[in-house]
């Protein structure tokens, strides 16, 4: 493991990301994460942790990892609405082919207003993207 262990580790929270060095060179060999910023994806803002010096290195890893971690996420965004169709396919199904009155009952006002909210602004939003100038 002492070779392949990356320069830099990257814990992901909510918004970004601690980012550590790491460092093997101790008596023990042992890896040590040494917090060096705070990363936040949403606004890429990067701050250094208490009195650390963010190297040219340290900085370039960051924006990189910002970068992939950003695409990572736009990515999975697209993913989850493209499941979301399939869901709403799914459920279509369902409610033709298997639901009971009591069922339907239970979840058809909240569907029918859901559905009415997402249709009334992606029919908002293309009419607004038609109406822009190129």
């Amino acid at each position: 493991m002492g070779a392949d262990i990356p320069d830099y580790y990257f814990r992901v929270r909510d918004n970004g990301a601690l980012v550590f060095r790491l460092s093997t060179e101790n008596r023990q060999r042992r890896i040590e994460l040494d917090e060096i910023a705070t990363v936040n994806v949403k606004n890429g803002s990067i701050k250094p942790h208490g009195e650390v010096k963010l190297t040219a290195a340290d900085r370039t890893a960051i924006a990189d990892w910002l970068a992939a971690r950003q695409a990572q996420l736009a990515a999975r965004e697209v993913d989850d609405i493209l499941r979301t169709v399939d869901h709403l396919n799914l459920t279509t199904q369902w409610a033709q082919a298997r639901a009971t009155d009591a069922q339907l009952g239970a979840v058809t006002d909240a569907l029918l207003l859901a559905m009415h909210d997402l249709r009334s602004t992606l029919v908002r939003r293309k009419a607004d993207r038609l109406e822009k100038p190129e």
